[in-house]
């Protein structure tokens, strides 16, 4: 079995006017620098595509399809 990393990141597209994203979301680690240099949309546990623009900090919300996906991943489920 091959051991994929996550991170979480934000998806522009959940942003406040203020340029705040409402929820962050995991992505594959691999992807994430690729998608910040090219532009490439990546793919979140919970399906979601985006570019990726920033990177959450401590305590930023998270999206709560992601989370119970990448808790079931760390499980073994």
């Amino acid at each position: 079995m091959t051991s994929t990393t996550t991170e979480v990141l934000e998806k522009p597209v959940d942003q406040d006017t203020d340029d705040t994203p409402k929820m962050f979301h995991y992505v594959r680690k691999a992807k994430i620098v690729e998608s910040a240099v090219t532009g490439n949309y990546v793919v979140a546990l919970c399906g979601e595509t985006f570019p990726v623009t920033r990177q959450a900090k401590p305590g930023s919300p998270v999206c709560p399809d992601c989370k119970k996906i990448y808790d079931r991943m760390r499980k073994g489920d």
